[in-house]
């Protein structure tokens, strides 16, 4: 057994969960089971194995920061339901 009956009501109360007798001895197994295939892991051989901190190698698909020429801004608000000529309307909020 890798966690008591004790350890997992103590991890329920810290989570504030009050588990009843069934599903204190559900989650004690799910836990138990967990643990288990976890520990089980620890049997590889990763002597050879390079760390690496994620499953698959992304790359920043981030475009370079460049300043570009902004939209006129008689085009930018020629589709506002509402504009004041300089800029949109909008309704109050607060």
């Amino acid at each position: 057994m890798k966690i008591t009956r004790e350890e997992v009501l103590h991890v329920a109360h810290l989570a504030r969960l009050n588990l009843d007798e069934d599903e204190l001895v559900k989650m004690t197994a799910q836990l138990d089971t967990i643990l288990s295939y976890v520990d089980k892991l620890s049997e590889l051989d990763t002597e050879n194995i390079a760390p690496t901190t994620h499953a698959h190698q992304s790359v920043n698909a981030f475009r370079e920061d460049k300043v570009h020429k902004s939209l006129p801004r008689e085009d930018a608000i020629a589709n506002a339901p509402e504009d004041n000529g300089e800029m949109f309307k909008v309704p109050r909020v607060i």
